[in-house]
C-alpha cells in the first residue's frame, strides 16, 4: 500500500510532502521556505525570523471570531541517522516512505515523525475549509533535536495567543504538562603525539541498540562510547595503551550506538584476550536490554605513523572509565519517572582536539547543576578542559491549566478513556516557550512513536488518525 492511500489522507499527503524536502537539523532553510509559500499560496499572514522558524496565523472560522487564540506548535527538523548499507543522503535525498500494516517507516533511516507529524497535522488544518476551529498560529520551529536553538531565538511580537498545543509527544493518550530541563556541555582533550610503535588493534564496537537519550535513557540500554570506555581500561590495567585514533556516537541526544578506537600496544595478543574475556562479561550484563552488542578487537592496518602520547592516552581512557552515564536519580514523585540522566553523546575528533560531547537533563535543577560540576571535575583529574556550551529549561508543572483541562475532557469524551498526565524525562520546546511568553498555558501530546532518532523509527497509522480526530475536536471545544 501507498502513503497516498492511507487515513487520514489530508495529513498524510502532507506528510509525503515534507519528506520529500531535506530537513536535518542545521538544513532548513527548504523545508522553512516550503511552509512560507504554502501559507503565501493560500493568502495566510505569515512570518519568518532569523532562526528560519516560521509563524502562519489563520483566523477563527464562523462563532469563533472572539475565541481566545491557540498556538499549534512542533519543530521542522529531524534527526538523520541510517544503516550502515543505506546510501541516503540527507542534504538532498527524499525520505523513502514505506507503509506496512499499520505501521509507516523509512528505507533504512529515520523516518522524521519526530516530528513531520506536528508540521503535516498543522498543514492540514491551515489547508481545510471546513473545519472549526479559533484564531490559530501555527508555530513551526528550527534546530529542535540539537538544543532547540529556535525556540531559543524565538521572539513573541508575532505570537498573541496564550495557549499552546505542542505535537512532539510520542505516547498516545499521554498528555505532558512538565519535562525536563537540560545543558550540554563539552570535554575537550588537546592532542598531543609521539611516534606510532608497538602492535596495533582495531577495536570496533557496534550492534547496539541506541535510541533517544531522554526517552529511552530509562531502558537501560549500552552506551557504545562508555563500553569503549570499558574495553581500553581493561586492556590499560595490563599493559600500557596509545589510543592512535578514537570516535563514537554522531547526535548528542542519541544513545551511541557505535564506537571505535586503534590502540598500539606492547602484547596484541594479550589486549584481545583481555577484550575478549570483558565482551563475554558485557553480553551477559546486557542481554536482556541489548542483547546484539558485538564487540571486536582485530590487528590494524593503514596505519599512521603517530599516536597520542602516554599522559593524553592515559587521561582519555581514565576519564572514559570514570564518567557517569545514563540514569542517575529517579523522581519520589511520579513513579516511574526518571527525574536526572546523562548521555555520552559523541566523541569527535577535530583539528588536534578531541571533544566529548555529553547531553544532562534534569527536571531538578540543583541535581543538573550537581551532574554539570561532576563533569567538570572529571575533565579537570583527567587533563580534560570542560564547557557548558547550551543550557534549557525545564517547563514545570502549572496546578492551574485550562489548555490541560479542556484536553483531558475532550479526549475522554471521544475515546471513553481516562488520558494519563504525565511528565517527561525530555527537553520539549515548551519550556523555552513558556520563558518567552510566561503566561503560556501548553501541553504536549502526539500519536504513537517508536524507536525514534534510529532507522527503526516507525510511527502507528491507526494512532495518527485518532489523534487527528482528537485535535480537530479539541480546537473546535476551545471556543
Amino acid at each position: 500500500m501507498n502513503i497516498e492511500h492511507i487515513q487520514p489522507k489530508e495529513v498524510f499527503r502532507w506528510f509525503a510532502e515534507i519528506s520529500a524536502v531535506p530537513r536535518g537539523s542545521h538544513n532548513e532553510k527548504a523545508i522553512s521556505d516550503f511552509l512560507v509559500r504554502f501559507a503565501k499560496e493560500r493568502s495566510l499572514e505569515v512570518y519568518q525570523d532569523e532562526a528560519l522558524n516560521v509563524i502562519i496565523k489563520k483566523p477563527g472560522t464562523a462563532g469563533y471570531e472572539k475565541s481566545s487564540t491557540v498556538i499549534l506548535q512542533g519543530h521542522m527538523d529531524m534527526v538523520c541517522e541510517k544503516t550502515a548499507d543505506s546510501n541516503h543522503n540527507f542534504l538532498k535525498d527524499p525520505i523513502k516512505l514505506i507503509v506496512e500494516g499499520d505501521t509507516l517507516h523509512a528505507d533504512r533511516t529515520t523516518l522524521g515523525g519526530d516530528d513531520g507529524i506536528a508540521v503535516a497535522y498543522a498543514l492540514a488544518i491551515l489547508d481545510s475549509k471546513s473545519l472549526a476551529h479559533p484564531p490559530l498560529e501555527v508555530l513551526i520551529t528550527t534546530t529542535e533535536e540539537v538544543g532547540m536553538d529556535g525556540a531559543r531565538a524565538l521572539k513573541a511580537d508575532h505570537l498573541q495567543g496564550r495557549i499552546l498545543f505542542n505535537v512532539d509527544s510520542e505516547e498516545e493518550g499521554v498528555f505532558l504538562v512538565s519535562c525536563a530541563g537540560g545543558a550540554n556541555t563539552h570535554i575537550d582533550f588537546k592532542i598531543e603525539t609521539e611516534p606510532l610503535k608497538g602492535q596495533a588493534l582495531a577495536i570496533k564496537i557496534d550492534g547496539l541498540l541506541g535510541g533517544h537519550s531522554g526517552m529511552e535513557i530509562i531502558k537501560q540500554r549500552a552506551n557504545a562510547i562508555k563500553l569503549l570506555g570499558r574495553v581500553l581500561s581493561a586492556v590499560k590495567v595490563e599493559q600500557a595503551v596509545h589510543i592512535v585514533s578514537i570516535s563514537g556516537g554522531s547526535k548528542h541526544n542519541a544513545i551511541a550506538k557505535e564506537a571505535l578506537a586503534i590502540i598500539a600496544v606492547e602484547d596484541a595478543a594479550r589486549a584481545q584476550a583481555a577484550i575478549g574475556q570483558l565482551a563475554t562479561a558485557i553480553k551477559a550484563e546486557y542481554r536482556a536490554a541489548d542483547k546484539d552488542i558485538r564487540i571486536a578487537a582485530e590487528p590494524a592496518t593503514a596505519l599512521p605513523k603517530m599516536m597520542y602520547n602516554g599522559t593524553v592516552s592515559s587521561g582519555i581512557i581514565d576519564f572514559m572509565t570514570i564518567v557517569p552515564d545514563g540514569v542517575q536519580y529517579m523522581s519520589m514523585d511520579i513513579p516511574g519517572l526518571v527525574q536526572t540522566s546523562l548521555n555520552n553523546g559523541i566523541l569527535a575528533l577535530s583539528g588536534e582536539t578531541l571533544t566529548f560531547t555529553i547531553s544532562v537533563r534534569s527536571s531538578v535543577k540543583s541535581e543538573l547543576d550537581e551532574i554539570v560540576q561532576v563533569l567538570k571535575l572529571c575533565a579537570e583529574r583527567t587533563g580534560g578542559i570542560f564547557s557548558k556550551v547550551s543550557e534549557y529549561p525545564a517547563w514545570e508543572y502549572s496546578p492551574q491549566s485550562r489548555a490541560r483541562d479542556v484536553a483531558v475532557k475532550t479526549y475522554k469524551a471521544l475515546t471513553g478513556k481516562e488520558p494519563v498526565v504525565s511528565a517527561v524525562h525530555a527537553g520539549l520546546e515548551c519550556g523555552l516557550i513558556k520563558k518567552t511568553i510566561p503566561d503560556i498555558d501548553a501541553v504536549s501530546f502526539g500519536p504513537n512513536l517508536y524507536d525514534v532518532h534510529t532507522p527503526n523509527e516507525h510511527l502507528s497509522i491507526s494512532s495518527v488518525e485518532r489523534m487527528w480526530k482528537f485535535i480537530v475536536k479539541l480546537l473546535e471545544n476551545m471556543r
